[in-house]
């Protein structure tokens, strides 16, 4: 099985929909654009979010077995994936790489 590098690449916030229809929140999301985690397969990296991880485990699961062209073409790179959370107030989207790393 491989290892899995997570970057964030994009933090979006759309204040207008969070002052319409969010209550307010502290600390909603910590991420920010170039931290990089890794996914040792299926086991979330330490201090990475619960509710993106449940937006992309599926993706790294395929990748860290091994699996490739998600989508048929989807990304240049056959083994990567471009996904964000399920936060539709403050989406963040990460990219998803297989590296050459085994887990041992």
């Amino acid at each position: 099985m491989k290892k899995i590098k997570i970057t964030v690449m994009k933090v979006a916030c759309y204040e207008d929909l969070m002052e319409k229809y969010e209550n307010p929140m502290e600390n909603a999301c910590d991420m920010e654009p170039g931290q990089v985690f890794t996914a040792d397969g299926w086991q979330r990296p330490e201090g990475f979010c619960e509710s993106a991880w449940e937006s992309m485990s599926p993706f790294v699961m395929t990748l860290a077995y091994g699996g490739e062209n998600i989508y048929d073409g989807w990304m240049k790179n056959s083994r990567s994936a471009m996904i964000s959370c399920n936060d539709g107030f403050r989406p963040v989207s990460f990219l998803i790489e297989a590296l050459d790393d085994e887990i041992e």
